[in-house]
């Protein structure tokens, strides 16, 4: 399907949710107002919710040490029957569902707990939960689903039924409007054709939310029932990590499904897969949350036991600094995943914006701490768990964690459209108040009364930029010797505001094009929700430490914030543009001469085209 980038911006800019009803710590920080009454003291949840919660855990945690091997799933790339089964017995698979449908009924910050605790056992098996529950069936029709389909599927869900969500194609990513997959109505029915790849838990799948065309009505959400004639798993895919993963390719062909399955209405997929994501991208910081605290402890361990040059490896300069990043980034994510899950539970905050940098955030660093720990390890961290067992050493699978966290970069955003995402979100005042000024469309009457709305928009909101809490020695005194991060927390944040305001006068409309500037603006944003995230809760915590972990990661954080804040301005941002257009046509193919490519011949993108499957079904019913 060919789309122009203007209908694909179109597309994109439709299903966003426009109107901010709750108030939102990520929107006010990239406005410059530091908000901090907005996460402090952040909600806890009742002694109900945590009296559930702790009693899961606790039945979680004992199946989990005595049934899941992490060792036989890298092995054999496949999760054992019984554990799934066991897991289906303990009500693993309704965790978050309510129990008028038969799940537990966990919080955001209790389903966040026990998806850390299985994905430390098994990553892949983390990702099987987290895909069934957090973008799976139990998500968007508890959210946008009608009573018959809450009672028809949710308790279907809760039972054990797998679910998976199928939007990418083979030739459509974060772009859908490009979209191939249709959906025809035919009497009661609607008809599907089409491909959907990577569908993580699709080869094992009894439930499917699929995302397809509806002819002159766009993107619409279905439940598919996964062993409906004319669904074929063609391929079960293969990764650089999480081995286990149940992830395919599906075709439909001729599919029919109930009209009575459509999950909100028509044309409204899009916006459906989007609010499911807002809390359903909290999964994958808790995942990475678990790894960078498994990290920590395998390097605390070893760098004790290890000794050279007279000394435990971890006291010696060069690996203390490793130490001390792994530890203070744990820290911090934990503190990102907590603060962002309570909001979540809380109900009363728009998290869109706090969900995404959460994300965005915990990925990144989770890898570079996973990373970190593999030169930790040396020779150890680059070699199998199963071959350091095999000669007698404890098997430490640091490889495997770095391979498995890699996805994440990738997984439901990737970094890149996070920040798209994200920095859209971050402007919308500004291209709000600027419409008509910077559409090459509008004509100069809209343009003149666009002009006049941004005037008193600005009048307003620039003086707010110029002084404020956190150049008062006295602020934000409560919190003790973390003050002066807070302090610089709110001098930044009106920074941010200023170098945003100042980029939309300059580029106004070309602004969107400049991606690795707002890549930038992202990231510090990021950097300053983290450190708030890590003052607060170590504000709240009796723990003592934790005062100390916070205050290390607020000062490693905070350079990363001033070399960010330097390379808005000073880059190669235009020169490498120039280069990469030079690259793609063609000028540095020399470059490339005296390599052999070892690829497997093939076509870049395959075939989607609507057809019969010509390959056997893969899929694989699990026990129930």
């Amino acid at each position: 399907m060919t789309v122009d980038e203007r209908a694909a911006r179109q597309v994109a800019e439709q299903a966003r949710e426009t109107r901010w009803q709750r108030p939102s710590f990520g929107k006010e920080l990239f406005l410059g107002h530091f908000r901090i009454d907005l996460i402090h003291p952040h909600p806890s949840g009742t002694a109900e919710d945590r009296e559930r919660g702790e009693a899961f855990l606790e039945k979680l945690r004992k199946f989990t040490e005595s049934h899941i091997d992490n060792t036989v799933i890298e092995r054999d790339a496949q999760i054992p029957d019984d554990v799934l089964k066991g897991l289906k017995d303990l009500g693993a698979f309704g965790m978050k569902i309510k129990p008028e449908y038969g799940g537990i009924g966990l919080t955001q910050v209790y389903y966040n707990k026990a998806l850390m605790l299985v994905g430390s056992a098994s990553p892949a098996l983390g990702a099987m939960l987290s895909a069934h529950q957090s973008i799976g069936v139990p998500q968007p029709v508890a959210m946008f689903g009608s009573p018959e389909q809450k009672a028809e599927f949710l308790p279907r869900c809760a039972k054990g039924e797998i679910t998976a969500f199928l939007l990418t194609e083979p030739d459509v990513g974060s772009d859908p409007a490009r979209l191939g997959t249709t959906a025809v109505a035919d009497g009661d029915d609607y008809v599907l054709n089409g491909v959907k790849l990577w569908t993580t838990n699709g080869v094992v799948a009894d439930l499917l939310v699929v995302m397809a065309q509806v002819p002159d009505r766009g993107i619409t959400a279905f439940v598919v029932e996964a062993d409906a004639e004319g669904i074929t798993v063609e391929n079960r895919n293969a990764f650089m990590g999480l081995r286990g993963l149940e992830n395919g390719v599906t075709r439909f062909h001729n599919v029919r499904v109930p009209k009575k399955n459509v999950i909100g209405k028509e044309g409204a997929g899009l916006k459906i897969a989007l609010a499911t994501l807002n809390t359903g991208r909290l999964s994958l910081p808790a995942l990475c949350a678990g790894s960078a605290k498994w990290c920590l402890k395998i390097a605390r361990e070893w760098s004790t036991e290890r000794i050279q040059w007279g000394l435990p490896v971890g006291k010696h300069e060069a690996i203390s600094g490793k130490i001390a990043y792994i530890a203070a980034t744990a820290y911090a994510l934990e503190a990102v995943l907590d603060l962002s899950s309570e909001l979540a539970d809380a109900g009363s905050h728009d998290i869109r914006i706090e969900a995404a940098l959460a994300k965005l955030y915990a990925s990144e660093k989770a890898w570079l701490v996973a990373d970190e720990l593999v030169q930790v390890r040396g020779g150890r961290g680059y070699e199998t768990a199963e071959s350091q067992a095999a000669r007698g050493e404890r098997g430490i699978a640091a490889e495997q964690v770095l391979r498995d966290l890699r996805i994440n970069r990738i997984f439901e955003g990737s970094t890149e459209i996070m920040h798209l995402l994200i920095a859209r979100e971050a402007v919308d005042a500004h291209l709000s108040v600027a419409g008509d000024i910077i559409d090459p469309d509008a004509d100069r009457q809209k343009k003149m009364k666009a002009a006049a709305k941004a005037g008193g928009f600005y009048a307003k909101w620039l003086p707010t930029l110029v002084v404020g809490k956190g150049q008062s020695p006295a602020g934000y005194t409560e919190f003790g010797p973390l003050a002066k991060h807070l302090r610089f927390v709110e001098r930044s944040a009106r920074k941010l505001a200023r170098q945003t305001f100042y980029a939309m006068s300059r580029w106004q409309g070309k602004m969107e094009r400049k991606q690795r500037f707002l890549s930038r603006i992202v990231d510090i944003g990021a950097e300053l929700f983290a450190i708030s995230a890590a003052c607060v809760r170590a504000a709240q915590d009796e723990n003592p430490n934790s005062r100390l972990l916070a205050d290390a990661f607020a000062k490693q954080a905070r350079i990363r914030v001033d070399e960010l804040f330097e390379k808005l301005w000073k880059n190669t941002d235009d020169s490498d543009q120039v280069l990469a257009k030079q690259v793609m046509d063609g000028d540095f193919t020399w470059l490339e001469e005296g390599v052999l490519d070892a690829s497997i011949p093939g076509r870049w993108i395959a075939d989607s085209t609507h057809r019969a499957a010509s390959v056997p079904n893969v899929h694989r019913p699990t026990p129930r």
